[in-house]
């Protein structure tokens, strides 16, 4: 199957990785382990997953594989949240990750409706 996500998610969910690990990085020089390594599990899934769908093999496939790196965003988010409120992480810090986290959420559930609609026309068709 062909590349559908190349540009924008990839780039912004590669940069949003390195973001994560830096950030992981941070908080183990600051003694904070076990929230570090559920953030860097989800954080950086949500890019391995957008890569993995390049080589989707159907377009169900490649829904697949967006929904689940949505699943992991939402996640990661749900970290960044409990970093921020908890202490591990300043307010500056807090706004600039979530507002990269809210854009790749955005990008992966309007990719993924605007796959299922094709599918679904496509369907209404056939």
């Amino acid at each position: 199957m062909e590349n559908k996500s190349k540009g924008p998610l990839s780039d912004k969910s590669l940069e949003f990785s390195i973001r994560i690990v830096r950030l992981c990085q941070y908080l183990q020089k600051n003694k904070e382990s076990v929230m570090s390594k559920q953030l860097i599990r989800c954080g950086t899934a949500v890019g391995a997953l957008v890569r993995e769908d390049q080589h989707a093999e159907s377009k169900a496939d490649f829904v697949h594989k967006l929904a689940i790196a949505l699943k992991e965003a939402n996640e990661t988010e749900y970290w960044i949240i409990l970093l921020y409120k908890t202490g591990y992480i300043n307010l500056k810090m807090y706004a600039s990750i979530q507002q990269d986290v809210h854009e790749l959420i955005s990008l992966l559930v309007a990719i993924i409706q605007k796959n299922k609609r094709e599918h679904e026309a496509r369907m209404k068709i056939g």
